[in-house]
């Protein structure tokens, strides 16, 4: 009897022992929330001076996205991209954000909507032909320009750069310089992405940036007094060598 109670209690503490392992196992693995998709609407054509109605739609899922933290158009002219502007959206509500525009001449434009939702970065490209302009006549602009400008490196095709422009930057203050990076539409991982910063006498400083989401490169940076400052980002890997200047104003 005195055995088979001792049994009885080895069995017994086997199955707490094995129950309190189940309960305190934790998944290596935590589920990686849905991509947001983003479907980007632009007519083909239009004319000069006409309105023209750009809309975006962000899902994630069923589910429609209401809460983007940005949705911004980028537009340019083929081969300038350099002198784009950007366009503010209408949150439409069921995840559609839109806004109207007009083209004041003739040229093949670029529509690149830059979508920021639930921690995740988007930018879809398509073109628009604006009046009687073909692609064509577009590559002798683009030639035009590289003739003339020594520090334009040849655009790589599908590359895409977003620059989150901090605001309200303060002297002495650590801001943080993030830059979205695609190609062909899937974040560009990998890649040696600096900042080159320079003051208005021209005294330069690098910073190196550190991916912290796959195609997201950030880094803190503390401007020493106030002015403009020209921030430009390097991207570089065995393939690509490709810049982009922006101004950051510190207060």
């Amino acid at each position: 009897m005195k055995r088979f109670g001792i049994l009885v209690a080895g069995v017994t503490l086997t199955a707490f022992l094995t129950a309190c392992g189940q309960e305190d196992e934790v998944p290596t693995e935590a589920a990686l929330p849905e991509p947001i998709e983003v479907e980007l609407t632009v007519p083909e054509s239009a004319d000069v001076m006409a309105p023209v109605t750009l809309t975006t739609l962000v899902t994630q899922g069923e589910e429609k996205v209401e809460d983007a933290t940005e949705v911004e158009y980028e537009i340019w002219l083929e081969g300038k991209k350099d002198d784009s502007i950007h366009v503010e959206t209408t949150n439409d509500k069921e995840g559609i954000y839109s806004a109207e525009t007009t083209f004041e001449s003739d040229g093949i434009y670029h529509v690149q909507v830059h979508v920021t939702a639930r921690e995740m970065h988007v930018m879809p490209e398509k073109k628009i032909q604006i009046g009687d302009a073909v692609a064509s006549d577009q590559a002798e602009v683009h030639e035009s320009r590289d003739a003339t400008d020594d520090h334009h490196h040849e655009s790589t095709e599908g590359l895409s750069v977003h620059f989150m422009q901090p605001k309200e930057v303060q002297v002495s203050e650590k801001t943080e310089l993030m830059t979205h990076v695609q190609l062909e539409g899937k974040a560009l991982e990998q890649t040696k992405i600096r900042y080159e910063i320079a003051n208005s006498a021209h005294d330069v400083q690098w910073v190196e940036t550190e991916e912290t989401k796959p195609g997201e490169y950030t880094a803190n940076h503390s401007f020493e007094s106030a002015g403009t400052y020209t921030v430009t980002i390097h991207i570089e890997n065995d393939t690509i060598h490709e810049h982009e200047d922006h101004t950051i104003e510190v207060k």
